[in-house]
């Protein structure tokens, strides 16, 4: 296949770098919000029982509607989508910093998941059909993986310096530049290649099912949390999206324009980014949640000082990206990137399983979070550029919102699931030991470490079976080697397929997280 006119293009760059802003916005905010929580709190007057609707509202919208988002991106175009999504992100975000009452908060945090939903898929598909020359499109999903995979880390430090020395209405107005400057440099440099448009319409029933199914998921975990496993509620949820998602694959099944087309996900390649993204981001959301109390609580560290302490870890990430993955990434199969890069996290966080009261931070937590990084920016780096591996590009937006679906509803799920098991095993430890304590106080933090501790066991284990599943499911060759999927998909017919050169083999295929 000769090189298409996107990739003589030298506005490409130019682009990379727009789009890769609006997705730091976009994962940042996940965990930004996070550490200006309390001041925000304790401002508006928010309940302890609401505080959690800061940061649900806005997954539950961005969650909900990424399928939405997605499609409506392939449907309408996605320099539109992504236009249009930054300046809604930059009104909710405004709407946020301003807000006076927690009404008003949660409202914004809402409409900041429904722009997201919209923003992130454009992001990655408008990447997916920019890039078309392996080497290049190495150089830019390195870029773009470390940005997708430490925007998390980033969130928390920005947090921290600009809530302890301005106001945590800044972590809303942050976004406001970025999104300002990422849509005007959208409009001016990039240029959507012509007929990757789907022009079918909208599949309004897959729209309702989808939606009300991954809400009442994301929802589900939610209330799993406050309420218990086993609690009528937590069930009747996961009840629910159990059927509505049931109905949504037996629609998407026999509409003429599904929403999510079965062959997306179907694909073998796609199916194993998809859930090993999934998992690695539940063990990476454990994380930051519990090593963000363990060093403000039990180490007594500021705001600042705990984002700073993520700072190796971003690094890591950056390293494993565009220095690991990117230069490997043309030379070798990627399971033989992203199994590893997932047993290197693994090993990263059981370091991380040995913190204690007294845990020196140089000696433990640094190579811990190092490790973390390195690893995860390594698996990072394939997998997106798999997530629309020998997807037609009318589908590459869907394609897209698929990465991000799993890493949004990864995050839910690995919040709910490793706060429950924290909280059971800190509780557990603090009745067996009461006893024998010396002070309430000492026992108090003894009982939280060790509740920390053992959620991050869990974490290790969730992050060696995504390493399993990357391994066992993803059997591309390197490019160069031929392909297998994207021939067959040719074959029927469908159209252009990205990511299937000859000449370039299966990786092909731009795209990608959160």
């Amino acid at each position: 296949m000769p090189e298409t006119a996107p990739s003589v293009d030298p506005r490409r760059w130019k682009a990379l770098i727009f789009i890769a802003l609006a997705q730091l916005m976009v994962v940042l905010d996940a965990t930004i919000v996070n550490i200006a929580l309390p001041s925000a709190q304790q401002d508006l007057g928010i309940t302890d029982a609401n505080r959690q609707w800061v940061i649900t509202a806005y997954a539950l919208a961005f969650g909900g509607l990424l399928l939405f988002g997605g499609r409506v991106a392939d449907l309408w175009g996605r320099k539109r989508t992504f236009i249009v999504g930054l300046i809604g992100f930059a009104v909710a975000s405004a709407l946020g910093g301003a807000a006076s009452g927690q009404g008003m908060l949660l409202g914004a945090r809402a409409l900041q998941g429904v722009f997201g939903a919209l923003l992130a898929p454009a992001a990655l598909s408008l990447l997916a059909v920019t890039f078309t020359e392996a080497k290049e499109r190495a150089k830019a999903f390195g870029i773009f993986g470390a940005i997708a995979g430490g925007g998390g880390a980033v969130g928390l430090i920005l947090g921290g310096v600009l809530t302890e020395y301005m106001n945590w209405r800044w972590t809303f107005f942050v976004n406001i530049p970025f999104a300002v400057i990422a849509a005007t440099g959208a409009f001016l440099v990039i240029r959507e290649p012509a007929g990757g448009r789907n022009p079918s319409r909208l599949d309004v029933p897959g729209v309702i099912l989808a939606t009300l199914g991954l809400v009442s998921l994301v929802y589900g975990f939610t209330r799993a949390e406050s309420d218990g496993w086993l609690a009528g509620p937590t069930l009747g949820l996961f009840a629910a999206a159990a059927v509505l998602l049931l109905a949504f694959v037996l629609v998407e099944s026999r509409v003429r324009a599904p929403l999510l087309p079965l062959r997306v996900v179907m694909e073998r390649n796609r199916a194993g980014v998809y859930a090993s993204l999934g998992l690695a981001v539940i063990g990476m959301f454990g994380l930051f949640l519990f090593l963000t109390y363990y060093l403000q609580i039990v180490k007594g560290y500021t705001p600042v000082t705990t984002g700073l302490a993520f700072l190796p870890m971003i690094v890591g990430m950056i390293t494993g990206s565009t220095q690991i993955g990117a230069r490997l990434m043309t030379r070798v199969r990627p399971r033989l990137l992203m199994a590893p890069g997932f047993t290197v996290a693994a090993l990263g966080m059981l370091v991380l399983t040995q913190i204690d009261l007294d845990t020196s931070y140089p000696a433990l937590i640094l190579p811990g979070f190092l490790l973390m990084g390195l690893g995860m920016g390594t698996a990072f780096m394939p997998a997106m550029s798999l997530a629309t591996h020998g997807v037609q590009p009318r589908d590459a937006g869907v394609a897209s919102a698929m990465v991000n679906t799993s890493q949004q509803v990864g995050g839910a799920i690995g919040t709910a699931l490793l706060n429950t098991i924290a909280a059971s095993a800190t509780t557990a430890y603090a009745t067996s030991h009461a006893a024998g304590a010396r002070s309430a106080d000492l026992l108090k933090l003894q009982s939280m470490v060790h509740g920390y501790s053992t959620a991050i066991w869990w974490a290790v284990g969730i992050l060696a079976l995504a390493g399993v599943i990357a391994f066992t499911f993803i059997n591309t060759g390197r490019p160069g080697a031929g392909s297998p999927a994207a021939s067959s998909a040719e074959g029927e017919g469908e159209g252009t397929v990205l990511g299937s050169s000859e000449e370039d083999g299966e990786l092909q295929v731009p795209v990608m997280v959160h």
